[in-house]
């Protein structure tokens, strides 16, 4: 039997972005993924800068909108739009097409892909780890990362500790050429009335991404939330090519990303940011930082450039998650700032990560500031702490 340098669990982005920095580093490598792509994923498909440039020397990535205006509201009030005049922000992606791409230049670096294969158990010895399959047979590797998803395999193997859980709703909705000119080139951000959450409308050509984000806990509160909102936007009597909905899971700080010879990397290992819950750029970065400590033989090195690099920013959105909770008109009139702004267009372009804007002494002020001021009221529960 086949012992691999490296067995992937699992063919979204970060286990494609594990696979192709491992294989093109010369692992012997092996993705096994239980679909078969192009599959479509629950997603917003929202590419900010800082996944661009992960991507950009491996794919031609298939834009469908470049985003340049976005406009913000406040549970469908207040709402002002601003553009940013130097170019787009948000590069809109379908992501069966994005992974399908990723899948390609896995396999273009020297990866093995195996579609339809499910893996039920990992164990693991000091020399090796064996994959146990749906099918009754075996994978053998010398590491394996994983790349399956905060509910699969790999991460209760390896122990991963969650923090904060939300609930994603989502519709993908196809519209008629007048909506498609409506949205093109703008997205809408919504701050919604459950503490912490927020909609978006997403533009792709002939078909608009439209959801929800709120704590898990608040279900019904959060149904209600997204159709309330394709209400507002005029779009309720449309019938969704998809509508499902998915669990996003944040790590707890001090939760492992490895165990032995197996890491974790992407949603696997709970990696993405906790106030927007972006995690396709955390899924390149540590899919890519793991498969190339696996193909150097140092393991450890992949807790240490996980703490350096992706921990740093995610502590930092748990900040500004606990200030947008208590007060999300303020976080809202903010926005509308021309510090604001550029905050959020600095974010977007991948030009400063949320840890390097806290920093600033302005923003530490205006945070301190926040902080002493009473959570918002705007109903019987608002300012009622998310159940995470």
């Amino acid at each position: 039997m086949i012992v691999w340098d490296l067995a992937v669990v699992g063919a979204g982005p970060a286990g494609l972005s594990a696979a192709h920095a491992a294989a093109r580093a010369g692992a012997r490598t092996l993705v096994v993924e239980r679909a078969t792509h192009p599959r479509y994923k629950t997603c917003g498909g929202g590419l900010i800068g800082t996944s661009l440039a992960e991507v950009t020397d491996r794919i031609e990535v298939p834009v469908h909108d470049r985003v340049d205006r976005v406009t913000f509201t406040r549970d469908g009030r207040r709402g002002f739009t601003r553009r940013h005049a130097a170019g787009p922000l948000v590069a809109m992606v379908r992501r069966e097409e994005f992974d399908e791409r990723l899948r390609a230049a896995a396999v273009a670096a020297g990866a093995e892909v195996r579609e339809g294969v499910a893996v039920r158990a990992v164990e693991q010895d000091p020399d090796e780890v064996r994959l146990r399959l749906a099918d009754g047979g075996t994978v053998r590797a010398r590491a394996v990362i994983g790349a399956d998803g905060s509910s699969g395999v790999t991460a209760r193997h390896v122990g991963v500790r969650h923090r904060q859980v939300d609930l994603g709703l989502e519709l993908e909705l196809p519209v008629s050429p007048e909506e498609q000119g409506r949205w093109r080139g703008r997205l809408l951000l919504d701050w919604g009335p459950v503490p912490g959450s927020y909609a978006w409308v997403f533009p792709k050509g002939d078909r608009l991404t439209v959801g929800v984000i709120a704590a898990r806990g608040e279900g019904e509160r959060t149904r209600a939330y997204l159709r309330d909102f394709v209400d507002r936007l005029g779009l309720s009597g449309v019938t969704p090519e998809h509508d499902s909905g998915h669990l996003t899971r944040c790590r707890a700080e001090d939760s492992p990303v490895r165990r032995g010879r197996v890491l974790v990397a992407g949603d696997a290992a709970g990696l993405l940011e906790p106030w927007s819950r972006e995690g396709i750029s955390y899924a390149l970065r540590s899919g890519r930082l793991a498969g190339a400590a696996v193909a150097g033989g140092d393991l450890a090195g992949y807790e240490r450039e996980v703490d350096r690099l992706l921990a740093p920013s995610m502590r930092a959105g748990q900040r500004l998650l606990e200030v947008f909770e208590r007060r999300p008109d303020v976080f809202h009139g903010l926005l509308a700032t021309p510090a604001g702004w550029r905050m959020f267009v600095r974010f977007c372009q991948g030009r400063a990560s949320f840890d390097e804007t806290l920093a600033r002494r302005p923003v530490r002020a205006a945070l301190a500031l926040l902080d002493r001021l009473p959570p918002a009221r705007s109903g019987p529960l608002a300012g009622v702490g998310a159940t995470r």
